[in-house]
């Protein structure tokens, strides 16, 4: 890694909008730290800005390996991006506790663990991002199926918004993007044979945009980034 005072945390970064976000991050002079389950497939572009852990984010223990570093290498960050995400799609019925614990741990649980954990190393002016999901807007059109996954998408919206209230005076900005369809693997897996117009490519150039700039415009703000349904 160099020495740049431009650093950000991305997690879900193995596939999709976060593997695609964490390279443009590196592209334009950030150091990346990225953060997911399964690191090979960042590891194999072998990026010099780009250091990848390992990370349950479920887990506080390993959670800490992550602040460890920070500490250890006196970083300062620019941004926190939570865009790991896990979406069950099963009739209301046969969504199990366990289900449903799982998807609340990755999208709301895991999300205010790492938060707390990161705000120590959060520069002024820095931006925290939530990908969150059109599925979570009050209002909203909403598909059978996704009880576990667009109720968490709508607590981690309220989550951001109060965060925002708490931090304004130390300027950390706490911004959501709601996002329409995108061409994942995870909304193959929920929709299969759906083809979403907007490529994960595509949007993650929309959300390095945003968290590099938007946090000048916006605070404790939800922006809804979705031009179909689902």
């Amino acid at each position: 890694m160099k020495k740049t005072n431009k650093t950000v945390i991305i997690t879900g970064t193995s596939r999709g909008i976060g593997f695609e976000l964490a390279q443009l991050f590196a592209n334009n002079n950030f150091n990346v730290l990225a953060l997911s389950r399964n690191t090979n497939t960042l590891e194999a572009v072998n990026h010099p800005n780009i250091k990848t852990f390992g990370v349950d984010l479920s887990k506080e223990n390993e959670i800490d390996t992550v602040v460890d570093y920070l500490t250890k290498n006196n970083i300062k960050l620019t941004a926190l991006i939570h865009n790991a995400g896990k979406l069950v799609n099963k009739p209301f019925t046969e969504i199990s506790q366990k289900d449903f614990q799982e998807v609340y741990q990755v999208n709301v649980f895991s999300v205010a663990l790492l938060t707390q954990k990161i705000i120590p190393f959060l520069q002024e002016n820095s931006h925290v991002v939530t990908i969150s999901s059109m599925g979570g807007i009050q209002g909203s059109l909403k598909f059978p199926g996704l009880a576990a996954y667009s109720s968490s998408k709508g607590a981690v919206i309220t989550l951001s918004e109060l965060l925002a209230e708490e931090y304004k005076e130390q300027k950390i900005a706490f911004n959501v993007l709601a996002l329409g369809a995108v061409q994942t693997e995870m909304l193959q897996e929920a929709f299969p044979g759906y083809q979403a117009p907007i490529t994960p490519n595509e949007m993650a150039n929309y959300i390095y945009d945003f968290a590099t700039t938007g946090h000048k415009f916006y605070n404790g703000k939800v922006l809804e980034v979705s031009s179909t349904t689902p």
